[in-house]
C-alpha cells in the first residue's frame, strides 16, 4: 500500500514534496506560467521557470509565493494542486491525503489560514491538513535533538525568508523571522551590476553569479565570471567580467542584516540555552547555507561555532517527512487546524 501522507515545503523559490515511505518525490521551482487574457495556468515548476524573462506579452511567469507567504491565492492553490497530484495519484473515490505544510515562523494568523485554505482547496483532507513552522522542521531535518531539554539554534536561509530560532523541549523558545534571504541577495547583485557596469541582468543570471562566485567572506583566491546582459546606454547585448570580491561587496548589506537577526535572537535567548548553543554551535540550513564563507563570517561576528547541515536544501522537507513518520510522538510540534479556524 502506498502512503497518502505528504509533507510540503512550500518555499518562495522551490517547492519540495515528501511522501511517507517514498521520500522526496517532487523538487521543482515555485513558479507558475499564466495566460493573462484567459487566466489559464499553462505550466508549473521546471517548465514554468524556463519561461521566466522569455515569455510573449500575454503570458507571464510568476512566483505566487513572496517572502514565504502567499502573494496570489488562486495561483498558489493551482500550483499546490499540481504538486499534490504529481506526488499522489488519487482515484475518484480514494481518500484524500493527510498534508503537513511548512510556514515561516513570523507569519500572521491570516497568512497561516490562507496556506491552510489553499492546501485544503488543492485536495488535502480537511481535518488532516497541518502547518509546521519552518525552523522547527529544519531542526528536525538537520537531526538536532529538538525534544531534549537542551538548546539547539538553527538558521534557515531560504529564498524569501531567513528564520533564526532557538529550540528546546519540542518548542521554539525564541525566534526571529527576517524577510531578507536568497531573493534579496539576488536583487542586490542585479543593482550592483546595473550601477557599476551599466548592464541589465535578469534574476537567473544573478542567481548563477551568487552560486558560482558569490561569497560572504573573502576567498583565498579571487574568482572571475563572465556575464551577459543588456547595455543600458546602447541597448545592445554586452558581456562583462565580475569578480568574487565585487560580489562580496555587493551582497554585504543583506548578509549583515541576517547576522544582526542572529545576534538579536541570541540576545533574547535564556542564559542556560545560550550556553548550550555556545557548546553545540549554530546549524545552518536552507539554500543560503551553501553561500561560500557564510559559516566563517557568522563565527567571526558571534564567536559561536557554526555547522552546515548535511543536506541544507532538503532539511525543511525532510523534517516535515520525519514528523509524518512519527506523527503520534511529534504531534506537539504541529500547528493544529482547529487552532487556526475561527
Amino acid at each position: 500500500m502506498f502512503s497518502r501522507d505528504m509533507g510540503i515545503d512550500l518555499g518562495t523559490a522551490n517547492t519540495l514534496v515528501y511522501v511517507k515511505g517514498k521520500g522526496i518525490v517532487v523538487n521543482e521551482p515555485s513558479v507558475v506560467a499564466v495566460n493573462t487574457v484567459t487566466h489559464e495556468v499553462l505550466a508549473v515548476g521546471n517548465e514554468a521557470k524556463e519561461m521566466i524573462g522569455r515569455t510573449p506579452g500575454n503570458i507571464v511567469a510568476i512566483r505566487p509565493m513572496k517572502d514565504g507567504v502567499i502573494a496570489d491565492f488562486d495561483i498558489t492553490q493551482a500550483m499546490l494542486r499540481y504538486f499534490i497530484d504529481k506526488a499522489y495519484t488519487r482515484s475518484m473515490f480514494g481518500p484524500k491525503p493527510r498534508v503537513v505544510v511548512c510556514v515561516p515562523s513570523g507569519v500572521t494568523e491570516v497568512e497561516k489560514r490562507a496556506v491552510m485554505e489553499a492546501t485544503i482547496g488543492a485536495g488535502a483532507k480537511t481535518n488532516d491538513a497541518y502547518l509546521i513552522e519552518e525552523p522547527m522542521a529544519a531542526s528536525i531535518g538537520a537531526g538536532l535533538p529538538v525534544e531534549e531539554p537542551s538548546g539547539s539554534m538553527v538558521v534557515d536561509i531560504g529564498g524569501g525568508t531567513s528564520e533564526v530560532a532557538v529550540i528546546s523541549l519540542g518548542g521554539i523558545v525564541t525566534s526571529t523571522s527576517l524577510r531578507v534571504a536568497g531573493d534579496e541577495i539576488d536583487s542586490y547583485i542585479i543593482n550592483y551590476i546595473k550601477k557599476e557596469y551599466n548592464l541589465a541582468i535578469g534574476e537567473r543570471t544573478a542567481e548563477e553569479i551568487k552560486i558560482n562566485i558569490g561569497c560572504a567572506y573573502p576567498k583565498g583566491k579571487e574568482e572571475q565570471m563572465e556575464i551577459r546582459g543588456r547595455d543600458l546606454i546602447s541597448g545592445l547585448p554586452k558581456t562583462a567580467s565580475v569578480t568574487s570580491n565585487e560580489i562580496l561587496e555587493a551582497i554585504s548589506e543583506p548578509i549583515y542584516s541576517i547576522i544582526d537577526c542572529i545576534k538579536q535572537t541570541l540576545e533574547a535567548t535564556p542564559p542556560e540555552l545560550a550556553a548550550d548553543v555556545m557548546e553545540f554551535g549554530i546549524t545552518l540550513t536552507g539554500g543560503g547555507a551553501l553561500l561560500s564563507g557564510l559559516d566563517k563570517l557568522i563565527t567571526k561576528e558571534t564567536g559561536m561555532p557554526v555547522n552546515i547541515a548535511n543536506e541544507p536544501l532538503n532539511c525543511v522537507v525532510m523534517g516535515t517527512g520525519l514528523v509524518l513518520e512519527h506523527i503520534e510522538t511529534l504531534r506537539s510540534v504541529l500547528l493544529s487546524p482547529k487552532k487556526l479556524r475561527m
